[in-house]
């Protein structure tokens, strides 16, 4: 599987954000799973979860300080990355 994805470090932080899709972030549960799956992927790091809605706006769940900080910079700052998950 595939996956679109980034490694930022911010403020002495390293997280990452992986691309979902909306149903996945608006449910709390969901984006639990769904995040506890990539924690191998990107073991001992805060992990923030992004969708996009129709038209492009970004909605992110995670912790709130990396939410924060991600709703004031734009997608396309992001260096995104494919990874691939066995």
């Amino acid at each position: 599987m595939k996956l679109q994805g980034a490694v930022i470090k911010e403020q002495g932080v390293t997280f990452a954000i992986v691309v979902v899709k909306k149903h996945i972030v608006d449910s709390q549960a969901k984006s639990q799973d769904t995040a506890g799956s990539f924690a191998t992927l990107f073991p001992g790091m805060p992990l923030v979860l992004m969708a996009q809605d129709g038209r492009g706006v970004p909605k992110y769940r995670g912790r709130r300080d990396i939410v924060k900080f991600l709703a004031n910079i734009h997608p396309s700052q992001i260096p995104w990355k494919e990874y691939t998950v066995n």
